[in-house]
């Protein structure tokens, strides 16, 4: 039966997904925000569900049947008070994935505090590719001798990404009549109600373990409790169920450690059951071997640089190929797969000079990102421009390591902390105390205020060859736009 129903802050990656999952069942699907800014808000017009903004109590005019609430509302929202004072249902976006989308389906959930997103898109796309290789295969075999377990039926993917997929062009979809369902696991919280981990809503079949590192300060009291949440994920896993866990990270280790299922492990180490051998980069290219076991299982060639991107299409292809998936199926996905729009994203091209933008929020994630650039275009000089606005780089906890990533760059432009007046002093990330210690090492850093000042000190400095890396997780005052516009301007 259809419902109306609403969503409070909509524009998040995962709840923008979930409506047009429900929009797909056949839902009235109605949402609000306080901001909308791409890739989600043009995925949401895109399906005609218009967002409301900013937040109003009659916002919820007609009355909706369901509400779902965004694990960034909190009590005060003007919606979310109208819901408890009239006791509109409600529920999280997680627990409706769950009691809506998962009965009955096989479960591959991909967690870890970096990777999940560009790691579940290739995963999907590893199912897709197998499922039309098996689809060719059926087309060319008599209606009498086709099996209806064909791999077209038992590879074609639901899936759940947190960013939209270059090459399904969305960030979700949902299939009927197939069994597998890839799932991005979040460790952030759930809702208001619910302060424990999206992902232990999901009961994983098989799961992929990246990094586990500190992360959402604001949640998290310290690296001990990152930890327990990643091992509840694991102890959801059932014994005939399998773990792909990074093999270079302790922390990795030790959440592993107790699985009852199997436990494979991935990356470069020597012993690892999937070991990449003879990893090379070239350009925008990376190729390398993989090994199964000791034995050779593909040669697989992936169109994006960095040796982060080749561990992530490594825990991808380990999961599926346990699954059954064909080598060739996983062959041929990683040399075509086409990323995630906001990591390594070319947004323009401008008088010889490029612009990125990637969804930078950890100094781990901005390190190999930088990396990554630099592999991708050797020789040129290389910008960092970063927006300090998740809730780890708000705070002071990783000053000394965001120095080390951002000495990768050539030049390093801060904005602003975000809201920094939600911090406390004593927690608050300084941009100047990190511009003074990169000084320090030679590297050229200034502090600008926000977009329009960044804009305004780097044009009259930017020259042809320059790439230029915006590192944000947010709209960052439109300057994946301004910046462009004033190159092409000069």
């Amino acid at each position: 039966m259809a419902k109306h129903v609403h969503l409070i802050g909509i524009c998040g990656t995962a709840m923008a997904s979930l409506a047009g999952m429900l929009r797909a069942q056949g839902h009235r699907v109605t949402g609000s925000d306080v901001a909308a800014y791409p890739p989600m808000s043009d995925q949401l017009r895109q399906m005609g569900i218009a967002i409301m903004e900013p937040y109003a109590a009659a916002n919820l005019d007609p009355r909706p049947d369901l509400i779902v609430v965004g694990n960034a509302i909190s009590r005060g929202n003007v919606e979310l008070e109208r819901v408890l004072d009239e006791r509109i249902p409600m529920t999280s976006m997680a627990a409706l994935i769950h009691d809506e989308f998962l009965d009955g389906r096989e479960r591959f959930v991909v967690c870890g505090t970096h990777g999940k997103t560009t790691t579940t898109s290739m995963l999907a796309w590893i199912y897709e590719t197998a499922a039309r290789q098996g689809a060719m295969a059926q087309s060319s075999v008599s209606k009498e001798r086709r099996n209806p377990d064909n791999a077209a039926a038992r590879f074609a993917p639901s899936f759940l990404i947190g960013g939209v997929a270059e090459n399904f062009g969305t960030s979700f979809r949902v299939q009927e009549g197939t069994r597998p369902f890839i799932l991005e696991g979040d460790e952030y919280d759930t809702a208001f109600f619910d302060k424990g981990p999206k992902f232990l809503h999901y009961f994983p079949d098989a799961a992929v373990l990246t990094h586990v590192e500190f992360d959402h300060a604001d949640i998290y009291a310290d690296l001990e409790a990152v930890k327990v949440a990643f091992k509840r994920m694991v102890n959801l896993i059932p014994r005939r169920g399998r773990l792909i866990a990074y093999d270079a990270s302790e922390n990795v280790t030790e959440c592993a450690a107790k699985a009852f299922c199997k436990v494979e492990r991935y990356g470069l180490l020597d012993g690892s059951y999937w070991q990449a051998i003879d990893l090379r980069q070239d350009a925008g290219t990376t190729k390398w071997t993989l090994l199964r076991g000791g034995e050779r299982f593909a040669d697989l060639t992936l169109p994006m640089a960095g040796e982060h991107n080749a561990m992530n299409a490594t825990a991808a292809a380990a999961l599926a190929a346990g699954q059954g998936v064909p080598a060739e199926a996983i062959e041929a996905a990683l040399a075509s797969f086409k990323s995630v729009k906001r990591r390594l994203e070319v947004k323009a091209e401008v008088g010889g000079i490029t612009v990125i933008d990637d969804f930078a929020h950890h100094p781990t994630a901005i390190r190999e990102t930088l990396r990554a650039l630099r592999a991708a275009y050797k020789g040129r000089r290389l910008w960092a421009v970063l927006e300090p606005r998740s809730n780890t780089l708000r705070r002071n906890v990783f000053e000394r390591e965001l120095v080390e990533s951002l000495a990768l760059a050539d030049e390093v432009v801060l904005a602003a902390v975000f809201k920094s007046d939600a911090i406390p002093v004593l927690e608050r990330m300084e941009p100047l105390h990190v511009v003074d210690a990169l000084r320090v090492r030679g590297v050229p850093a200034v502090v600008c205020g926000d977009a329009d000042a960044i804009v305004a000190e780097m044009v009259p400095r930017l020259a042809a060859g320059d790439v230029v890396a915006i590192l944000s997780n947010g709209g960052f005052g439109g300057i994946y736009e301004k910046l462009p516009k004033a190159i092409g301007a000069r």
